[in-house]
C-alpha cells in the first residue's frame, strides 16, 4: 500500500476538482477528518494496516463530492475502485475503504471498529469549541444547495440533526459529547424563540 502516494493524490484530486460553494466539504474539512482519524485511531488502539486503511479512507471519504453532491459516497468508492489499484491496494483492502467510505453516508450505519472511528471523526466538530465558524461554513453550503433557506430554517435542523445523532467511540463520547450536548442546548433556546 501506497499510503503517501494515495493521499496526495486525493488532496490533489479535491484541490484541483472541488467547487468552491463548497464552503464545508471543501479540501480543509477532509484535512481536518485525516488530522482527526489519525489522533482517534490512536487513542482507540488502532495500528497496522487498519490504520493505514483508516488514513486512505480519510482521505478520500468525499472525494465524490467532485462529481455529485447527493450519492457522494457511492461516487467515492467507485473513484477508489478504479484509483487505489495504481497504489498497490488489494481487492479486500479497496473493499473495506469502501465500507468505510459507505458507512459515513447519513444516517451512518457502521458496522466494525474502523467504521464506527471514521463516522465519529466526520462529525468531530459537533462537539468541538470550532462548532460554530465550521457550521456556519454548512450553513452557507446548505443555502446554496437549496437545503435551507433561512437561518431558522437551519437552527430547526441543526436541532434535529443534534438529537439524532450519536457517537460511537469511547473516545468521541469522552472528547466531544458532552460539548455537543451543550450546543444543542444552545440552539434549542434560540429555536424556543420562534414564533
Amino acid at each position: 500500500m501506497d499510503l503517501k502516494g494515495a493521499k496526495a493524490y486525493a488532496l490533489q484530486q479535491l484541490l484541483d476538482g472541488l467547487s468552491p460553494l463548497l464552503t464545508y466539504h471543501g479540501r480543509h474539512h477532509t484535512l481536518d477528518v485525516y488530522q482527526t482519524a489519525v489522533e482517534y485511531a490512536h487513542l482507540e488502539g488502532v495500528s497496522g494496516e487498519d490504520l493505514k486503511l483508516l488514513r486512505t479512507a480519510a482521505a478520500f471519504h468525499d472525494i465524490g463530492f467532485i462529481d455529485t453532491y447527493r450519492g457522494h459516497e457511492t461516487r467515492g468508492c467507485e473513484i477508489v475502485r478504479a484509483v487505489l489499484p495504481g497504489f498497490h491496494y488489494a481487492p479486500d483492502q479497496i473493499e473495506r475503504i469502501c465500507g468505510l467510505i459507505m458507512a459515513t453516508q447519513l444516517p451512518q450505519t457502521p458496522h466494525n471498529h474502523l467504521e464506527e472511528i471514521i463516522c465519529d471523526c466526520d462529525l468531530d466538530y459537533l462537539g468541538r469549541a470550532d462548532f460554530y465558524p465550521i457550521g456556519a461554513t454548512l450553513f452557507a453550503e446548505f443555502k446554496v444547495q437549496g437545503i435551507v433557506q433561512t437561518e431558522e430554517d437551519w437552527n430547526r435542523l441543526q436541532v434535529n440533526f443534534l438529537t439524532q445523532h450519536r457517537y460511537f467511540t469511547q473516545t468521541a463520547n469522552r472528547l466531544r459529547q458532552p460539548l455537543k450536548e451543550q450546543h444543542l442546548a444552545e440552539i434549542k433556546r434560540v429555536v424556543a424563540q420562534y414564533a
